[in-house]
């Protein structure tokens, strides 16, 4: 088999609140009177994600395959992204086994949507909903996230060998 069976990836991400923009998490708008500060959308737990996703397989990172000094990626959909690491994970042979994610905002209390990011995500990721976990923390009003000045986002991923890209070997 080339390279191992299964793979982990941990991806973190935070932006700075700022009004004027939509607050988007996870693929969801969320009613809020300020959004995330960023070159793209700022999803933040969406780039959190694909940083995860592209680690696991050794594929870098958001910031090299997105840079944020290129103007094409200015106000950018992070489900673009998703969808490019998504990929790269099956072009290497993978399959996404299950994520865990947590979110960190004072506020907004993100609790009532987490059923609705994880829903979200199984559409994105094209994976049963059953093998994604949404956790919602306060930063317990510490530093930045406490502060309510930013929001912050970690994932880990497991990605497993795909039974198509597993070579059997045969005795004859």
């Amino acid at each position: 088999m080339d390279g191992p069976a299964f793979r982990v990836g941990l991806g973190h991400d935070r932006h700075r609140l700022i009004a004027g923009r939509p607050l988007i998490v996870g693929g969801v708008t969320i009613p809020f009177d300020r959004g995330l500060d960023g070159h793209s959308d700022a999803d933040v737990l969406l780039h959190a994600i694909t940083d995860a996703l592209l680690g696991a397989v050794g594929a870098g990172d958001i910031g090299e395959l997105f840079p944020n000094t290129d103007a094409q990626w200015a106000y950018a959909d992070s489900t673009v992204f998703l969808a490019a690491a998504v990929a790269e994970v099956h072009r290497r042979g993978y399959a996404i086994g299950n994520l865990d994610c947590t979110i960190h905002a004072e506020r907004p209390k993100l609790s009532e949507y987490k059923e609705t990011i994880a829903s979200r995500l199984a559409e994105l990721l094209g994976m049963p909903r059953e093998q994604i976990n949404v956790k919602a923390k306060t930063g317990e009003k510490v530093g930045p996230v406490g502060r309510g000045e930013a929001i912050d986002a970690d994932a880990v991923v497991l990605v497993i060998k795909s039974r198509s890209a597993v070579r059997y070997e045969t005795t004859t």
